[in-house]
């Protein structure tokens, strides 16, 4: 026997006495015999479909997300039209009320883990009616990341609602966003007070449809529901920032002076706290800092007034 044929056995030819070379080779010739190889191929050709369908159970068996799709497909998994159904949950618990208290979180993009422990810190306060995201949920506009901040939102005690950011913008976003929240600009009213939802991220729709939309604001002018006799507004981005329409910047105020019984303005975006006049009417603009400074607002409104308290976690 040939030392070639004991090496294709990945033995040392020198380790392998005759008589085991011998049986080594009638073993490597069974193998290689034609009539054996044809017997293999065709014992799979027949029963290729069980293979098949084995695979396809194990892959099935290990879940959907053995499957990755594009970072941008919108195909949406789990809870969707949050916002609305949220908004009518919150007007039926707040109905008749003058008083009452709300938390505001922004800009939560890649911090998962700070984001849970506002959650849990919001929850463990005991006094929270209901919890404002004020928007960037996604980094790069990726389904997963508005999913994953969906499922964290879940957590909370309270019925929630979110806005629209600038990078939820970003890819799909703006579908995905529509699909698990639904509209960018939305309203709804806690006790005496409507709180007034925009999308204001105009250079992420580059200035092709009318963000801020005046004619959603003028319809919250002339149509303020019985009841409502405050008014507060949401943003994401502020008058001001390169973000936002500051062509029209102020005929928006001027808009916003229109609302009745105007409290002040809330929005996100900058990352850090702020507040003051943007512009030197009395109307007071509240910036939220974002969860990685592990920070949120609490806001008390009072039958006079209200109260911003900046917590920490």
């Amino acid at each position: 026997m040939s030392d070639s044929a004991v090496w294709a056995c990945g033995i040392e030819p020198e380790t392998v006495c005759s008589s085991d070379k011998m049986n080594i080779l009638k073993k490597v010739s069974f193998f290689r015999s034609p009539g054996i190889l044809c017997t293999f191929a065709a014992m799979m050709r027949k029963n290729i479909h069980i293979y098949i369908g084995i695979l396809a159970a194990l892959v099935l068996a290990a879940g959907c997300d053995v499957i990755e799709y594009h970072p941008y497909d919108t195909r949406v998994r789990g809870e969707t039209g949050i916002n609305l159904r949220n908004t009518a949950l919150i007007e039926q618990q707040m109905a008749g009320r003058k008083t009452f208290r709300f938390a505001m979180i922004s800009d939560t993009q890649r911090h998962y883990d700070e984001t849970r422990k506002a959650i849990d810190a919001i929850n463990a306060r005991g006094d929270i009616d209901f919890v404002l995201h004020g928007g960037d949920q996604a980094d790069f506009g990726e389904t997963k990341e508005f999913m994953w901040t969906r499922d964290f939102m879940s957590h909370l005690w309270m019925p929630y609602v979110c806005l629209l950011g600038n990078h939820d913008c970003l890819g799909t976003g703006r579908d995905v966003f529509g699909t698990i929240y639904g509209p960018v600009n939305f309203v709804f009213t806690a006790g005496n007070v409507r709180f007034i939802c925009l999308n204001t991220n105009a250079l992420e729709y580059d200035y092709s449809h009318p963000v801020p939309d005046f004619g959603f604001l003028e319809d919250q002018i002339t149509r303020q529901p019985y009841g409502a006799e405050k008014t507060i507004v949401l943003m994401h981005v502020p008058p001001g920032d390169v973000e936002f329409n500051n062509n029209v910047a102020k005929p928006f105020e001027r808009y916003l002076l229109m609302l009745p019984g105007i409290q002040f303005c809330l929005y996100g975006h900058n990352h850090y706290y702020a507040e003051g006049e943007l512009f030197n009417d009395g109307l007071m603009y509240y910036g939220c800092t974002s969860i990685d400074r592990r920070g949120y607002f609490v806001i008390t409104i009072k039958e006079d007034g209200y109260e911003i308290e900046k917590c920490s976690f």
